[in-house]
């Protein structure tokens, strides 16, 4: 096999090598482009739930701002107004007017004292508050509850950093944009996310190219999600564009060359050997 290889010419042993180094190391649109159609190598999801509202953890920061008629009430909870102005204005809101769960899942408020909020969502977290303060101060009242201080990590490929969850329902495509998309090389068909919940912290696979991830669980961003993307496999041979592989070619070209007259070289010399022999 090896001899008939050699005995091809020089150009068509070349060109045969460098076809099959670029065949296999060309990165296609399917490997980089999103929300494709599911096929053999892009996997389809069932639809699951769209959107998982996040239940309340230690350590979690709770802004809460108390409305009612009682405005001695409001100042208990919210402070002064111009203080509130100043915490709403700025990108987050401020640790003045934030209360933050202890490790035991409760959050002192004033004169409601604690309340057991782990695990709550926070539409249950609000109902509980109003209920609490209206049983034992005022009649009728509004909350508003929020959790603050959120964020979500993103690691490898090139992509390192901690950038924050800016609004309640941040999807995958939102929070990547934000921290640079995925690398030219970034692994799209195998992304990680580490993801916390009460029952602890599970690691969940899925391929980000495939359209059927609007309607699943990878969908949206939770807060302290760690989104991990791994390298390609073929990182290192990867073509690109027409220019790498243009220089990828002629680099190929040149060694297979070199390779073939060394070949020749050695087969020529063996031949001569042999014929000196007899």
């Amino acid at each position: 096999m090896c001899r008939k290889i050699f005995n091809l010419k020089p150009f068509k042993f070349v060109l045969l090598l460098a076809s099959v180094y670029l065949l296999s190391s060309c990165i296609t649109s399917r490997k980089l482009n999103y929300l494709q159609d599911s096929s053999m190598k892009i996997p389809s999801y069932a639809d699951t739930i769209g959107y998982e509202e996040y239940t309340i953890m230690p350590t979690d920061k709770l802004f809460i701002r108390i409305y009612s008629p009682d405005q001695s009430i409001n100042s208990i909870f919210n402070g002064s107004t111009q203080g509130m102005g100043y915490a709403m204005s700025g990108s987050d809101y401020s640790d003045l007017y934030t209360y933050q769960v202890k490790d035991d899942g409760t959050i002192k408020l004033p004169i409601v004292d604690e309340l057991y909020v782990q695990g709550l969502s926070i539409r249950e977290a609000k109902r509980k508050i109003e209920s609490s303060i209206q049983s034992t101060m005022v009649d009728k009242c509004a909350v508003d509850v929020r959790v603050v201080g959120r964020y979500y990590s993103v690691i490898g490929a090139g992509t390192n950093g901690r950038y924050p969850i800016l609004r309640e329902k941040m999807n995958i495509f939102q929070a990547l944009a934000l921290a640079g998309d995925i690398s030219t090389f970034g692994d799209r068909g195998s992304i990680k996310i580490l993801r916390e919940s009460p029952n602890g912290t599970s690691i969940r696979v899925f391929d980000i190219r495939s359209k059927d991830i609007i309607n699943s669980e990878f969908y949206y961003v939770q807060p302290n999600d760690v989104i991990y993307i791994q390298d390609m496999k073929n990182q290192f041979f990867s073509v690109t564009s027409l220019g790498s592989a243009l220089s990828t070619t002629f680099s190929t070209i040149s060694f297979g060359v070199l390779i073939y007259n060394m070949a020749m070289s050695a087969q020529k010399q063996t031949t001569s050997t042999e014929n000196s022999a007899e």
